[in-house]
């Protein structure tokens, strides 16, 4: 199965290093199938090799805004220790 290394893995692979970020290397498929589905690696169509043309990465003006929460945000607990007094317990 051929695939395009997403991540650069340290150490070696039957006696040779593994691909470089962004290689394709043909790796067994059952192999290839834990790094696919561990999101280390993507498969890549089994034609023959193409030249790709990166993409620039959008830029911020393009970027959709993040969606606002419409929860507030949650009161934060004391810790352990001596508990304060309430108003009403002062009485």
């Amino acid at each position: 199965m051929r695939i395009r290394m997403k991540v650069q893995m340290s150490g070696t692979r039957n006696g040779s290093r593994w691909p470089k970020a962004g290689e394709i290397a043909d790796i067994p498929t059952g192999e290839a199938s834990h790094l696919v589905a561990s999101g280390i690696a993507e498969k890549v169509s089994d034609g023959p090799p193409t030249e790709e043309t990166a993409t620039p990465p959008p830029s911020e003006d393009t970027k959709a805004p993040e969606p606002e929460t419409a929860t507030p945000p949650a009161e934060t607990k004391r810790g352990r220790g001596r508990p304060r007094k309430t108003p009403a317990a002062e009485e």
